[in-house]
């Protein structure tokens, strides 16, 4: 999975001008599922994203999580993230999850997200959404939690002789 954090003052998003998600102080996540991604990416993601120290402390050091700081979380869905511009001037979305699969990737990793922080507002999967923030900093972080590798055919199991 793939993810662009930023660490905003505010942040909304709205469809047909519509705010559908909303929040104060805290992370902006854009969202993106990949190709291969598992539920247990999108854990370890989450994880991540809730203890990840990027707020200041006391002494203005980025010292302190989403959870420490009690911030609001909003989820946005984005699979522009996977975009490969490798091949020329069009970018190419191959990587990117098929829209089924990256709507239950993302619909789980926001149950999640729900279940673990108080405050979590989200997007419209698969909608033209137009996202509002003032970005605090800025602090902008990419973050990424690869599935492993898939096992070579050729190679033994590990244990066996």
């Amino acid at each position: 999975m793939i993810a662009l954090l930023q660490r905003v003052r505010q942040a909304r998003v709205e469809v047909a001008g519509t705010c559908i998600g909303a929040i104060g102080p805290g992370l902006l996540l854009l969202l993106c599922a990949e190709q291969g991604d598992r539920v247990q990416e999108a854990e370890r993601l989450l994880a991540k994203v809730l203890k990840l120290r990027v707020f200041g402390d006391a002494a203005g050091k980025m010292n302190r999580s989403l959870q420490d700081v009690a911030g609001g979380l909003l989820i946005v869905s984005q699979f522009t993230l996977a975009a490969d511009t490798s091949g020329g001037n069009r970018p190419s979305f191959g990587q990117a999850a098929a829209p089924a699969e990256g709507r239950r990737l993302y619909d789980d990793f926001v149950a999640r997200a729900r279940a673990a922080h108080p405050e979590v507002a989200t997007g419209a999967f698969g909608a033209d959404m137009q996202v509002h923030l003032v970005n605090d900093g800025p602090v902008t972080i990419p973050l990424r939690m690869a599935p492993p590798p898939a096992a070579d055919p050729m190679q033994p199991e590990e244990g066996a002789l």
